[in-house]
């Protein structure tokens, strides 16, 4: 199926075609014809899969009629309302409509805290169909009664389950009941806990349940593995790992519990010679865009981040991500590592689990129906203490070689996949590996 059987406009194709896209994906497939219908839509797919082009698209859509060249701010009142969760994904998602709307005369902005208002504020007065907003900044142009709701005919609600995980439902509720009764509604969710499908009995009209994937599934493009290790070493294990010349851990998102605990991450892997830095709540937006800018186009190897900063980060060939810490809530190990292995590319999710967050790894098992293989790396083991280590590197300076007859040396480290790692694209691949690689690629040579 092409874009074109789908019924777009021809300004809507020519955007989709000047993008590279050819195709739709199954999420784009079965939500455009609904949303172009002008039904309300429960939408539950996995990150990466398009899900933004599916509500995007079609939106602009029915929104043409309305597009003006006039420059009476009177004749682009706010139509379209898409909520995100955090500044990141708000700012991709606007990305998305610009992209989208080239050639149509519809305005967009995205407003988000951490910023000074007056910008956004000199935007909205110069009218605008189309705006992405967080919410508590939202409510906070309302209150200052700088834009105006009463006209919103189109509501996207993005990343739902993330809205729940940040407090932001109260916040929600209070922007429904500003909003008119007569509207196109849409929310889309990873998850659907009993909380969300409440809000969705809220804010949607007898909605067509759209999902691509079970729900709290992750991609089969995605390969997982385990590292029992103690708390006292995790660090050095890490920064070995990603340390380990041309066959270490290429371009890797690192997950981490806390704020705190995030910076000094990132400090530690500078410190042992790997480029890193830390994105998370405390830091500016500035701050944060810059970070992620420099690990997206490769000038930074490592991103450490929590999963608040982390939600909706949207990384072309990302190859690795790494749980340094495993998540509070078994929901967010799928959130984490749907950074990787996007778009049907392969990928590889890897955790570094401490004896005391066994229990976390079982609960994360049972939700992903998936026992995740383990693999101990020599030196590194789940009661192996700073001094145990110390000792380990005294004597084995590098693991004594094992090497089959074939020339498979298993104790290697990893090796940046070619075909996903963008900080190696062009370059090809060491074909030798360790044991923990060999559980990811299953011999096979690719992930699998």
């Amino acid at each position: 199926m092409s874009f074109a059987e789908l019924g777009l406009i021809p300004e809507l194709l020519q955007a989709v075609a000047d993008a590279g896209y050819t195709e739709p994906t199954p999420i784009q497939r079965q939500a455009i014809p609904v949303v172009l219908a002008g039904g309300d839509v429960m939408g539950g797919a996995q990150t990466g899969t398009g899900k933004t082009a599916s509500f995007t698209l079609p939106l602009l859509h029915r929104m043409a009629p309305y597009a003006s060249t006039s420059t009476s701010p009177a004749k682009h009142p706010v139509r379209a309302l898409i909520l995100a969760p955090t500044r990141e994904l708000a700012m991709q998602v606007q990305e998305s409509v610009v992209t989208y709307s080239r050639h149509l005369p519809l305005r967009s902005t995205c407003i988000y805290g951490g910023v000074d208002m007056n910008a956004q504020i000199a935007e909205l007065r110069r009218g605008i169909e189309i705006v992405v907003a967080t919410p508590g900044r939202l409510l906070d142009h309302v209150q200052q009664k700088t834009i105006n709701l009463g006209q919103v005919e189109f509501l996207v609600l993005d990343e739902a389950d993330r809205m729940l995980d940040m407090g932001f439902i109260p916040d929600i509720r209070r922007i429904l009941g500003l909003l008119p009764a007569k509207r196109q509604s849409l929310l889309f969710s990873a998850t659907f806990s009993e909380e969300i499908k409440k809000l969705a009995d809220t804010m949607l009209r007898a909605p067509q349940l759209i999902e691509v994937a079970r729900r709290n599934t992750v991609s089969e493009t995605i390969s997982h593995l385990v590292h029992p290790v103690s708390s006292h070493v995790k660090r050095d294990l890490l920064a070995d790992l990603l340390n380990a010349g041309a066959d270490g851990l290429g371009q890797t998102l690192v997950f981490v519990a806390t704020k705190f605990g995030c910076s000094r991450l990132a400090r530690h892997l500078v410190k042992e010679g790997i480029s890193a830095d830390a994105i998370h709540g405390d830091k500016s937006q500035l701050e944060r865009t810059e970070a992620l800018e420099k690990f997206r186009n490769g000038t930074t190897r490592v991103l450490v981040a929590t999963d608040v900063a982390a939600r909706g980060l949207d990384i072309d060939d990302l190859p690795y991500v790494v749980n340094f810490e495993l998540p509070s809530t078994p929901e967010d190990y799928v959130h984490r590592i749907g950074r990787t292995g996007r778009a049907g590319k392969q990928g590889a999710a890897v955790s570094l689990v401490a004896p005391e967050e066994n229990q976390k790894l079982a609960a994360i098992e049972k939700l992903i129906k998936l026992k995740i293989p383990q693999q101990i790396v020599p030196g590194y083991g789940p009661e192996t203490s700073s001094e145990d280590l110390r000792r380990f590197r005294n004597t084995h300076s590098r693991p004594k070689a094992a090497v089959a007859p074939d020339g498979f040396d298993f104790n290697r480290p990893y090796a940046a996949n070619s075909d996903s790692s963008s900080s190696s694209k062009g370059k090809q691949a060491p074909q030798r590996r360790n044991p923990a690689v060999a559980v990811l690629l299953g011999g096979s040579g690719k992930l699998r």
